[in-house]
């Protein structure tokens, strides 16, 4: 059995009944909605046409929302419904991030994740979900997809229909029949400067002047509801803070198994700057959530298809192997034999553990269906070489303040100069290489042409600059690269606050 909806457009007349019936039915706070009704205006009065589309949960065959979700709390029931489970949700808003429709919001008044849940409440009474008694026009059928003798079964297979973002090859449940395509995409019709009963919010408003201008067709949104960005400057922060600490740890292991000596700067300052790092991240990640008091859900109920459960795990680990780094310091002080062998096998977990703090988000990012622009398959790597040029500018810096070898201070700034060129040479790339879609293509505009330009070429800059710098002791002096370490952590923070911005930018309805 697989549940699904058809929605024909050629006779809705777009009353909101649907609407009003599915806030009533769920009690949805005012300004949101599980379900609503989409205007695309076209032309001049009196040659101007308008096309409705009916917008909600897909009810996806392979929901992302369901695979990223940390603690279970969204979930596919065996007759397709994707429902949810409001006592687990923690409100980490990667739901958000990883649906392709804008279908999920957090609820004001639970602080939860929300959506169309088909009113299973109703469907396991055997009813008919609320917006479907109610429409005027029956324009919304419900029924069994997988049963060849349901109304909803020979109404698709009779006729032409559409599905919202097909190239997201998600398995959408609810099928479109006669919509046209620029209310079903949601960069062919920008949102006009007014709607005709209310106000855009500031984010449309501001993203629609750099969405593509189709050509072929005048269209604009003059009705739809609010999307404001779930993540931000909390997450901008929080990829800083972990490749700091991640990259220190990294180059600290890197050194030893080199047979490098960086004495305190790697044996303390590095493991210390490590745990910093893993703590302010994971605070900064907890602040984020809007039922933080539930965080523990995440291990207490783990979805382990999640790399946000992963990521937990990843930051949990490495916080251990960084703390064990430093009590063999320790050891070795008090004159415990056997520490030099004894961190020589720590070393790869360790670094295993610091390139997995760092690069785990491509991962998480890469659940975030929704969001194109975070789909690149650099993003791992382009994390772990940020790492390096975060954590090696910040030792760089505390360099300066120990006594150490050429070799030692030669390894740090060669180290850094060069992720700090490849951070550089990955951020054209993935921003001025091809984009497979429409979603990407339109982000990647933002950042290097658009409402971004300016702060990412200052980013782009300020790393440029900080790599001249730091050639400047391309042979061991510190002095000059100290300041190039400094002027990298803006940089990498510059381009951070673009690319998760810029992500979430382009609208999904």
């Amino acid at each position: 059995m697989r549940y699904g909806f058809a929605i024909d457009q050629r006779t809705c007349i777009g009353c909101h009944a649907c609407t009003v019936a599915c806030k009533t039915e769920h009690d949805i706070p005012v300004g949101q909605f599980r379900t609503w009704v989409k205007y695309v205006d076209r032309g001049t009065y009196p040659t101007s046409t308008r096309d409705f589309a009916v917008m909600r949960c897909n009810h996806c065959t392979d929901a992302p929302c369901v695979k990223i979700c940390p603690t279970n709390a969204l979930f596919t029931r065996e007759d397709g419904i994707v429902d949810f489970d409001g006592d687990s949700c923690i409100g980490c808003k990667s739901c958000q991030q990883a649906c392709p429709y804008d279908a999920i919001y957090i609820d004001e008044n639970t602080h939860t994740a929300a959506k169309c849940n088909f009113c299973a409440h109703r469907v396991d009474a055997g009813l008919e979900p609320a917006c479907v008694v109610v429409c005027p026009t029956h324009s919304i059928w419900v029924g069994d997809l997988d049963d060849p003798e349901s109304g909803i079964t020979k109404l698709l297979n009779e006729n032409h229909s559409m599905v919202r973002a097909p190239e997201q090859q998600t398995g959408p449940n609810v099928f479109y029949l006669g919509a046209d395509r620029a209310v079903l995409e949601p960069t062919v019709a920008p949102a006009d400067n007014g709607y005709i009963y209310s106000t855009p919010d500031a984010h449309r408003a501001e993203v629609a002047a750099d969405l593509p201008k189709p050509q072929r067709e005048e269209a604009h949104t003059t009705l739809n509801t609010p999307h404001p960005r779930p993540w931000g400057w909390r997450v901008t922060t929080y990829l800083w803070t972990k490749s700091v600490g991640a990259g220190a740890m990294m180059l600290a292991v890197v050194a030893h198994l080199l047979g490098i000596r960086l004495g305190g700067l790697g044996d303390v300052v590095a493991p210390v700057l490590g745990l910093a790092g893993v703590a302010i991240t994971g605070a900064l990640l907890v602040w984020d959530l809007k039922r933080p008091e539930r965080f523990p859900y995440i291990f207490l109920r783990p979805n382990p298809r999640s790399w946000l459960f992963w990521g937990s795990v990843v930051l949990a680990v490495a916080a251990v192997l960084f703390a064990v780094w430093v009590g063999l310091t320790i050891l070795d002080a008090v004159g415990v034999s056997g520490v030099g062998t004894a961190r020589t096998w720590l070393a790869l977990p360790t670094f295993v553990a610091a390139a997995m703090t760092a690069g785990y988000t491509g991962f998480l990012f890469g659940q975030a269906e929704g969001r194109d622009l975070w789909q690149s398959p650099l993003l791992f790597w382009h994390l772990l070489v940020q790492a390096f040029a975060a954590g090696g500018g910040v030792l760089v810096v505390a360099a300066n303040e120990f006594a150490l070898d050429a070799d030692a201070r030669t390894l740090l700034v060669r180290v850094f100069v060069l992720a700090t060129l490849g951070h550089v040479l990955m951020v054209l790339l993935e921003h001025y290489g091809r984009h497979p879609t429409v979603n990407a293509a339109t982000a990647a505009h933002m950042v290097v042409r658009g409402r971004y330009a300016r702060l990412f070429w200052l980013g782009v800059a300020a790393a440029v600059v900080a790599v001249v710098l730091g050639l400047v002791g391309w042979s061991g002096a510190l002095v000059v690269p100290l300041l190039g370490g400094l002027v990298a952590q803006f940089a990498l923070l510059a381009y951070e606050s673009v690319f998760v911005r810029a992500g979430q930018d382009v609208p999904l309805s």
